[in-house]
């Protein structure tokens, strides 16, 4: 296979007309330069990532971008991260992720979910904690340390059949008809004893002291066990998934692609950006595919930062999509798909099910069409092209289906 495909995905940049933005979405605030030309020379659409009846997550989202049907394969989002890790696990094993998180006080003097990352704990800090919080795991449990405020507990002989709540989808709300997990002993006694742990860890006085969130807790969820997945080499396609983020390695693994790891990488505004390019650019070198994640519109998002959420697109269009395009004119020949993987509203600071806008670009050389139209929801929707699946649209970019 001569062609070369290239996916980049911003998290969550899908969003609502804002009041604060003259009616315009972050995507049609925000200053693309490098999106807005693509958007000329290609083909604009919505996809639905999300099958019905299916949480909006950006595991069964991202899966479903890289052409799998997550009604099929998805058995959880905590077994992805695990093997991310290099965590294999045995059949009779349920992965958990685990947020460190801060819990606080409602007005009414409740528990509330204050900050689902824990102020975004530094990784150092997080394998800090997570190496104090292994004498809260009985011998059913293992912990294992992750990214930033993203950790991952196997239960063994665990159950996966179980209601948990993302703690991003309740975000400054009180957590007691949320923590649904309590009702299992083994899970009721780690979180226990992590937040007798947690209470007074060196670690968490020196960031009170610096005027940050402390993680005085863990929040269980995206439980499963392992999936089988058929990797993309079926298609020919080999080459790499670059992210931050466990969950999106582990996908990669599952695939049968290398998930890079890029120093520096955070899943923030804060994050490697020409590291993750010069990563993407090597791959392509080597092989034909490219997954290049961006998570920080999404974790922007969740907060309710309307302005850093402007901020995350901006430097997804300036520091990925405008060096990648540079980057890629030694390949004679490019199959570009950018996407949003579902939106992440700043008014509900949570995902939804609403089919996010995508842009196919099958000649990075073509001069345009001259079109007014940009990479945003709303010209997403005017263009009429709506696909049903994430499949379908993989299925396209490689050429396979029209």
């Amino acid at each position: 296979m001569d062609k070369k495909f290239i996916i980049l995905v911003g998290d969550g940049m899908g969003d609502y007309p804002a009041e604060r933005l003259g009616g315009l979405t972050p995507l049609e605030a925000a200053r693309t330069p490098n999106l807005d030309r693509l958007a000329r020379i290609g083909a604009l659409g919505t996809v639905r990532t999300i099958p019905e009846g299916m949480e909006p997550g950006s595991d069964v989202a991202n899966m479903s971008l890289l052409g799998y049907d997550p009604a099929v394969y998805h058995t959880g989002r905590a077994p992805l991260e695990a093997a991310s890790l290099s965590i294999r696990l045995e059949p009779d094993e349920v992965a958990f992720r685990c947020n460190l998180v801060s819990l606080g006080t409602g007005v009414a003097g409740e528990v509330i979910m204050a900050d689902y990352s824990a102020g975004h704990v530094t990784t150092p800090e997080a394998h800090e904690l997570v190496a104090s919080l292994q004498t809260a795991c009985c011998p059913a449990l293992k912990l294992y340390a992750g990214v930033s405020f993203r950790q991952l507990l196997v239960w063994k002989g665990g159950k996966a059949d179980m209601n948990a709540v993302p703690p991003h989808d309740i975000s400054g709300r009180p957590i007691a008809a949320y923590d649904l997990l309590r009702g299992e002993p083994v899970l009721r006694d780690f979180m226990d004893k992590a937040a007798r742990i947690l209470a007074d860890h060196p670690v968490n006085v020196r960031r009170k002291s610096e005027g940050k969130l402390p993680a005085n807790a863990v929040w269980l969820w995206g439980q499963g066990k392992a999936p089988q997945m058929p990797g993309l080499d079926r298609f020919g396609l080999r080459g790499a998934m670059i992210s931050a983020v466990d969950l999106l390695k582990g996908i990669g693994v599952y695939a049968g692609l290398d998930p890079v790891r890029v120093e520096g990488a955070t899943g923030y505004i804060d994050t490697n950006y020409a590291g993750k390019v010069a990563a993407a650019l090597a791959a392509l070198e080597q092989g034909n595919f490219v997954f290049l994640h961006l998570e920080a519109p999404d974790e922007v998002s969740h907060t309710g930062d309307l302005e850093g959420k402007i901020h995350a697109i901006e430097s997804f269009d300036e520091r990925i999509v405008g060096p990648i395009l540079h980057g890629v004119k030694k390949f004679p020949e490019i199959r570009l798909l950018v996407a949003a993987d579902h939106y992440t509203p700043v008014s509900t600071k949570t995902h939804s099910t609403d089919p996010p806008p995508f842009l196919l670009v099958e000649d990075l050389n073509a001069t345009g069409s001259g079109k007014a139209v940009r990479y945003c929801e709303k010209d997403a929707r005017a263009a009429g092209w709506r696909l049903e699946s994430g499949e379908e649209l993989f299925r396209i970019l490689l050429d396979l289906k029209r």
